[in-house]
């Protein structure tokens, strides 16, 4: 009997044991609470047009703020603003740098970005980490375009183009999914490794497939490592600039390495780095003087970082 108790005792422990080597891990909100959102991204994207090089860098310090308007099972509204912008965009010989707190009234995007600020708009955000939708931020950006009224319509229309590029409904929401881990529906151990894929929603069309892997978790944070194979639709259009229609065959990889606080799944800290390359095939256009389909070597880098705190 000595020796049927022991065992017994002895399993129970190994189960213990077992039941402690696995994780299981989302998002969990409650209504009410409110997290600080910091956003530090360099973008640099290189050309060549008929042997010329040309380089564009876009440079991103932003703050937003959220706070959880709705809070049921398995699904969260989340209401976010930008309580800060910081832009500086170089293409061209030309540099644009705006504050959106700083007065500017030479540089129309400055004061566009301005009026984005407190500007509410909602996540729709599913306790694995997928996003359902984003609502009313296109409102926020039309309002904001109210900035570029004065400017002729050619002007307008690149401004526009270049607000939805950067700060649109697709871009944000693009740009959130690939930080966003999205979490298996059961528990995992050190080692395990999991996937999903989502499409590229900026001006590039095509996929990126995600792959996480728990690298080690305690009672309150878990260290993950993210990887990302990027791949364009060669046969899907997209505008390069005004009138002039591409179409991309560009491949890439993406590394993140999160530090994720496990009461709220949220990454505390990520630093995300992608590299991406190939051609776009400019399409023949003879308003642009493009007589024939144009290929154009391009190589793309982005290294970011962000922070996530609660406030609330």
């Amino acid at each position: 009997m000595k020796k049927l108790t022991g065992l017994v005792a002895l399993l129970c422990y190994a189960f213990s044991l077992s039941a402690q080597d696995y994780v299981e891990l989302n998002y969990k909100f409650k209504k009410g609470d409110a997290f600080a959102f910091e956003q530090q991204s360099r973008s640099e994207t290189y050309i060549t047009v008929n042997e010329v090089v040309q380089r564009t860098t876009r440079d991103y310090n932003n703050k937003m703020e959220f706070v959880i308007r709705e809070a049921t099972p398995g699904v969260f509204i989340l209401t976010f603003i930008y309580t800060d912008i910081k832009f500086n965009f170089n293409a061209k010989n030309q540099n644009i740098f705006v504050d959106a707190k700083v007065a500017n009234d030479a540089e129309p995007l400055q004061g566009a970005l301005k009026l984005m600020l407190n500007q509410p708009f909602t996540v729709e955000l599913q306790s694995t980490g997928f996003i359902n939708k984003v609502e009313d931020l296109d409102a926020a950006l039309d309002k904001a375009s109210a900035a570029f009224s004065k400017l002729k319509s050619d002007e307008q229309a690149a401004y526009k183009k270049l607000l939805k590029d950067q700060f649109g409904t697709d871009a944000f929401r693009s740009w959130l999914e690939q930080l966003l881990v999205v979490y298996p529906v059961h528990g995992i151990k050190n080692g395990t490794q999991w996937e999903e894929s989502v499409p590229l929603r900026t001006g590039l069309k095509g996929r990126i497939d995600l792959y996480w892997n728990l690298i080690h978790f305690d009672s309150q944070t878990a260290k993950i490592n993210g990887t990302g194979n990027i791949k364009t639709d060669k046969l899907e259009s997209f505008m390069v600039e005004e009138g002039i229609q591409a179409t991309a065959a560009i491949e890439g990889t993406q590394t993140s390495n999160y530090l994720v606080n496990r009461e709220s799944g949220l990454p505390s800290i990520c630093v995300q780095n992608t590299e991406m390359k190939g051609e776009y095939i400019y399409l023949a256009n003879r308003k642009k003087q493009l007589k024939k389909d144009l290929k154009v070597p391009v190589r793309i880098i982005t290294n970011a970082s962000y922070k996530i705190k609660q406030v609330k």
